[in-house]
């Protein structure tokens, strides 16, 4: 390893360090897409660090996750992977975590983020056989198209358009939706509302014991909403912790004013991201043991 690389190692290994011992728990850092070719690794990753751990076992896991997304069906692996070895997880978004990364996030019991952090709508990135695209955008735009044919107001381009679907490929972003949606209804009512259980704002059942039937409509509510093309507008648009809270009714830990914690999270963060920019790796992955 050269110095500067050894250098910049030790330095991220301190600031891992310190937000282990904030949190109380083993920490690691994923930077890029979720996708499939990267399971493998991120499998050994966490078991590589479960094993240096063996002798005194955490039951608790801190993700410092920054991704534009991908995959759901990746990020549904990676969390039978993290909750076969932990029984809590915590998300950090410093940054972003978009699309499959908000997903992925809806299966922490906490999601820690500040004011400049993002989240994503739930638009799953499928592949149309050169890359990946975003599914909701297609299926709104087919969906555009039957209305006006519908309406006897389809020009012939578009009919044409029509006419040339492949219909497995269209099944498939329906299914991808329909996944996106089933997985953050689950796993919100299963991890993220699991301290939920009384009533807290609501002027009717205030004090009141929260059912499963109670967490299960407000998990389906926020995955609708998170789905919804038509309120977001765009597969990479920006949703930050005020509609996080006040629109979605998403609980988020906001260390925006933590003097102690952000300068934590950023100090790190700012690191680690800077050195990936500036070797392009289009991934990385780090904790204790491992960079």
């Amino acid at each position: 390893m050269f110095v500067l690389d050894k250098t910049i190692s030790d330095l991220l290994k301190s600031g891992l360090k310190k937000l282990e011992n904030y949190f109380g728990g083993d920490a690691v850092f994923y930077y890029g897409e979720i996708h499939p070719s990267y399971e493998k690794n991120f499998r050994d990753f966490i078991e590589g660090l479960r094993k240096r751990r063996s002798r005194s076992p955490k039951d608790r896991l801190v993700i410092i996750l920054n991704t534009p997304g991908g995959n759901a069906e990746t990020a549904e692996k990676m969390v039978d992977m993290i909750r076969h070895h932990y029984s809590e997880v915590f998300f950090v978004v410093p940054d972003y975590a978009m699309s499959a990364g908000t997903i992925f996030c809806m299966s922490g019991d906490k999601i820690f983020m500040d004011y400049s952090s993002s989240l994503g709508p739930i638009d799953p990135q499928v592949y149309n056989g050169k890359e990946y695209v975003p599914a909701l955008g297609y299926l709104k735009q087919i969906e555009k198209l039957i209305k006006k044919s519908e309406d006897g107001k389809i020009t012939d381009a578009e009919f044409a358009i029509l006419q040339n679907l492949d219909l497995a490929k269209l099944d498939s972003y329906e299914q991808a939706k329909e996944l996106s949606v089933s997985l953050t209804e689950e796993w919100l009512a299963k991890y993220k509302f699991k301290s939920w259980t009384v009533h807290r704002t609501s002027a009717t059942k205030k004090g009141q014991p929260v059912t499963d039937d109670e967490k299960k409509i407000r998990a389906k509510e926020i995955a609708n909403k998170l789905s919804d093309a038509q309120k977001w507008h765009s597969h990479g648009r920006n949703i930050g912790i005020g509609t996080l809270t006040n629109e979605l009714g998403i609980e988020i830990d906001d260390y925006s004013q933590d003097t102690k914690l952000q300068p934590l999270i950023r100090q790190y963060n700012d690191l680690i991201t800077d050195y990936i920019r500036r070797n392009r790796y289009p991934a990385f992955f780090h904790h204790m043991y491992y960079f």
